[in-house]
């Protein structure tokens, strides 16, 4: 059963079968070609990766997906010229990267996206993620995020083959 990310009565929301939680994406909007660095959620479905999670915060979450705990030295590539673009990497890394070990909580747990890794094509964006919301569901910099919570269930109730769907029907749609 997949995710499909709607916005439905001025609200973006994850809808799971008949199940419904409020949710977060990119403070871009969203966007039928996404570009790195744009902020905006690409339309589409994206299959779920893995799932990643701070051992030091939250125990390893129930779910059909591969888990596997982060460290501090973990890292994402968003730099469209280094040859891991959109790809994990060990900190300290030389090229522009994310740091996934963050102090905020938003990434205590966090699903891969395959969003533009098989393979990556430099400038078309990475580090999709879906992960824990911000207070008030603060835009993400592209990402979907649900309150923790609600993540937790989703990773309970998904199959190995579920995707997340970000439905660009009826949305506002950036350019």
């Amino acid at each position: 059963m997949d995710l499909i990310v709607r916005y439905r009565e001025g609200g973006w929301s994850v809808h799971l079968g008949d199940r419904v939680w409020p949710c977060a994406i990119g403070k871009g909007g969203i966007i039928g070609e996404k570009r790195e660095g744009d902020g905006a959620t690409p339309i589409g479905c994206w299959p779920m990766r893995r799932v990643l999670f701070r051992p030091d915060r939250v125990a390893a979450p129930a779910t059909v997906l591969p888990v596997a705990a982060l460290s501090p030295e973990d890292g994402w590539c968003d730099d469209p010229g280094d040859a891991l673009y959109n790809q994990a990497v060990h900190l300290p890394y030389a090229g522009r990267h994310e740091r996934l070990w963050r102090n905020d909580g938003l990434y205590d747990i966090l699903v891969v996206l395959g969003h533009n890794d098989s393979p990556p094509v430099a400038g078309c964006g990475s580090a999709i993620f879906l992960h824990v919301a911000g207070p008030g569901y603060a835009p993400t910099e592209g990402c979907v995020a649900l309150a923790m919570p609600d993540l937790l269930t989703v990773l309970q109730t998904i199959g190995p083959d579920s995707r997340v769907c970000v439905d660009g029907d009826g949305a506002p749609i950036s350019s």
